[in-house]
């Protein structure tokens, strides 16, 4: 078989192995393992592994390659310290997220500089506010339990709006 005909049958088993049943495809926004490799979450905001923004590397050295997810309009970004975040963690770990802001297009005084997170577990009722004082910053953002939030951020006159998939805790052997 020729190089082009290996192409075209490489590229039918990978469409195949993608949409097999019980298998769904990867979606859009789907979040990613350390290595960089997609893995579909159900959640829409994706986990990046590459290089932080500018505005968001203060306090990194070099070229910081963290796990990291920025908002739907781009204006914060919350670096995961404490991935993969886990509900319900017993292993003494914790969800660390550090949220930074992007920069301001312009400075409102008047609203309160607390970064107040309102979580909604997907396809639920629950949910959940989370406050950060002195707006975004270091926190430990945890939930009640696993699966897709839905977070609307607000902080200082601003908003912006992701999704973090939280894990079931692992297992510790009895």
């Amino acid at each position: 078989m020729g190089s082009w005909g290996r192409l075209v049958l490489g590229s039918v088993l990978l469409v195949a192995g993608c949409t097999a049943a019980g298998s769904p495809a990867p979606t859009p926004g789907a979040a990613t393992t350390p290595a960089g490799s997609p893995v579909a979450t159900g959640c829409g905001s994706k986990v990046e592994t590459g290089s932080l923004p500018d505005w968001a590397d203060a306090g990194f050295s070099g070229d910081a390659k963290v796990p990291h997810v920025f908002g739907a309009k781009g204006s914060i970004v919350g670096v995961l310290f404490g991935y993969p975040l886990q509900a319900g963690r017993t292993d003494g770990t914790a969800n660390k997220i550090l949220w930074v802001g992007g920069p301001a297009p312009t400075s409102d005084t008047s609203a309160p500089d607390t970064l107040v997170i309102t979580a909604t577990l997907d396809g639920t009722a629950t949910t959940v506010v989370r406050e950060v004082a002195g707006g975004p910053g270091p926190s430990i953002t945890d939930m009640p339990q696993a699966g897709c939030w839905h977070l609307e951020l607000r902080w200082s006159g601003r908003t912006d709006t992701m999704d973090l998939t939280y894990g079931a805790p692992a297992s510790t052997g009895s």
